[in-house]
């Protein structure tokens, strides 16, 4: 590539980022194979058209904004860009699925697979969400459409056309997240793609995928059997046994993204000022990759940067929520199978709303937004009493007791999960609250509520966000460190409070006439009506957000042994269809000292 493009007279772009069009010296005349790639990134279940907030509204760059989303208009979009394209392939490039919206988090979001299957997609990059439940749930059920689980209960719920799922249509690739004992990759590596000119050559491209590193230790895809190799090793491998298979065309597939830096104003096919992971790597993976297609940042750029040889190839990344769709056009040489990089050309297509939206697609979202709506109504179980983040003057609540004491269950329905006490924030110190919402006794707005009844929808939006519970070893020193972080210094002097709940089977006291960080002597702390002993070391039922310090109680650094456990919003449901009744417990498990 790199000496056929000093053939014909491209002139090395130095470290300068360039817009998506490049403009080079005209290569010497030659019919050229055209091939179309279309992606999206960070698609994340979002079926239904987001709210502005959600990221239905984004900047055009021209002091204006515009209304996107929805996957029946992306199906419209891209029904549009393909047009009679004979060479057109479809690709995602990570976090399709593990979304938010509840009508997918429900249904193990297999809705967002029927719907990806039904956008044509080919393939798609491992993003670090598709690793929140396990390895196996992704290659087994999502892929292979195993099921995990009752059937329609738990797992492989009928669709929309009433068959049972069977799973995505397509295969995730990425090389660099593997089995921690093995060393082998979750999924495939790469994918090769064939075309056809039209004098009926066959020509071949090459898409390689990585994942961003931190996967593996990340709140919600903490998975302790896996590791991750370095991504820009992990390409060089795979560009060097593409080249040894006689594919010189080759697509950088790549979960790990970056940012302009006037995120308000910048527009979807910006490249002013661009920044992230994914700029440090496009100067560093192999000259033989003509093009970097991005995710993981939810931002939105279209950009042309230099590779290691100094000749410009696209990179470009497409947001979030089915915003944007990333086009990227490359000019093959039929002799040689080269990208001709001169006629490559890359832009974003903002996926707008005033299009007609895909009558299919409609379909499919319209049944899960309506089944999605039934199971919310399910009633779980009974309560006698309500359970509100209404803290007492010690910092305790009956719904943060209750959460915690979920916690201590998820982690002890297992022996390698088995947990001591367990300890969630109850008002963090900084991030997201996994204690959403109360569960009050009385009968809510909705039709399907009564006095007492806890409806599957409630649980779901009370506790949790997707977080799987971990069982980490922590010292008692470590312990006693943990619970002296809920009272932290600001830099105005003042001191934040960011209470922690316990397991039902701890009991404790602080002096708050103390000292920050000397509130909480280990005498005063009982697990199972022992005193806390700084030498032993105890195993920790906790989020793993805040187990690796996203909520601000990084004294857990140096925790022991991790184990994964259920998710926060299935493992809560479980407890609650278990218990049947539950009751609210007198708050007596931390007391102020007077």
């Amino acid at each position: 590539m790199r000496n056929f493009l000093r053939r014909i007279g491209v002139v090395a772009a130095g470290t300068a980022l360039l817009g998506g069009a490049l403009s080079v010296s005209p290569a010497a005349a030659v019919d050229t194979v055209d091939v179309q790639l279309l992606s999206f990134t960070d698609f994340h279940g979002y079926l239904q058209p987001p709210t502005a907030g959600q990221g239905g509204s984004i900047p055009t760059g021209r002091g204006t904004s515009v209304t996107v989303g929805g996957a029946a208009y992306l199906a419209t979009h891209l029904q549009r860009l393909r047009g009679d394209h004979p060479r057109s392939v479809t690709f995602a490039t990570g976090d399709s699925f593990s979304g938010w919206p509840f009508e997918v988090d429900a249904f193990q979001d297999e809705p967002t697979i029927e719907v990806l299957n039904k956008l044509g997609v080919r393939f798609s990059a491992m993003g670090n969400h598709e690793l929140d439940v396990s390895p196996e749930f992704l290659v087994q059920h999502m892929q292979e459409g195993r099921c995990f689980g009752t059937i329609d209960v738990d797992s492989c719920f009928t669709d929309s056309t009433g068959r049972r799922f069977h799973g995505a249509d397509f295969d995730f690739q990425s090389g660099n997240i593997v089995d921690a004992r093995t060393g082998r990759p979750v999924v495939e590596p790469y994918r090769v793609e064939t075309f056809r000119s039209d004098s009926g050559k066959r020509v071949r491209v090459g898409f390689i995928s990585t994942t961003v590193e931190a996967t593996v230790t990340g709140s919600t895809s903490f998975q302790p059997r896996l590791r991750a190799l370095d991504q820009v090793r992990t390409i060089e491998r795979s560009t060097a046994e593409l080249k040894r298979r006689g594919i010189e065309a080759i697509v950088l597939n790549v979960h790990e993204g970056g940012s302009p830096v006037d995120t308000a104003t910048a527009g979807y096919n910006a490249c002013d000022s661009v920044y992230g992971p994914v700029v440090e790597l496009a100067k560093k993976v192999p000259a033989e990759i003509d093009a970097i297609v991005t995710g993981d940042w939810h931002w939105r750029f279209n950009c042309m940067m230099p590779d290691p040889a100094g000749v410009p190839r696209p990179v470009v990344e497409a947001g979030n929520h089915g915003a944007v769709i990333s086009e990227i056009n490359l000019a093959l040489d039929p002799r040689t199978g080269e990208v001709l990089r001169d006629r490559t050309r890359s832009v974003n297509h903002a996926v707008t709303r005033d299009v007609t939206p895909d009558r299919d697609v409609q379909k499919i979202v319209d049944h899960w937004v309506a089944r999605a709506a039934r199971r919310f109504a399910e009633p779980l179980a009974r309560q006698t009493g309500p359970f509100t983040r209404t803290p007492n003057a010690a910092g305790e609540s009956t719904a943060a007791d209750l959460y915690a004491d979920a916690q201590y269950w998820n982690a002890n329905r297992t022996p390698e999960g088995r947990a001591d006490l367990a300890l969630i924030s109850a008002r963090p110190a900084k991030g997201s609250n996994a204690v959403r919402g109360d569960l009050p006794f009385a009968k809510g707005s909705h039709p399907a509520d009564a006095d007492g009844r806890i409806l599957f929808g409630e649980s779901w939006n009370a506790y949790g966000y997707g977080n799987p519970v971990l069982t980490v070893g922590v010292t008692g020193s470590r312990l006693d460190a943990i619970l002296e972080q809920q009272w932290q210094t600001q830099a105005d002097g003042t001191v934040r409070s960011a209470p922690l709940a316990v397991s039902r089977n701890v009991s404790y006291s602080y002096d708050p006439t103390r000292p920050v960080g000397d509130r909480v002597s280990p005498r005063d702390v009982l697990i199972d009506g022992r005193p806390l002993d700084p030498a032993r070391t105890y195993r920790v039922a906790a989020l793993a957000y805040t187990v690796v310090g996203a909520d601000g109680y990084d004294a857990f650094a140096g925790y022991t042994a991790p184990v994964r456990n259920g998710t926060d919003h299935e493992s809560f449901v479980d407890y609650l269809k278990t218990r049947r009744t539950i009751s609210p417990a007198p708050l007596d498990r931390v007391r102020a000292k007077r």
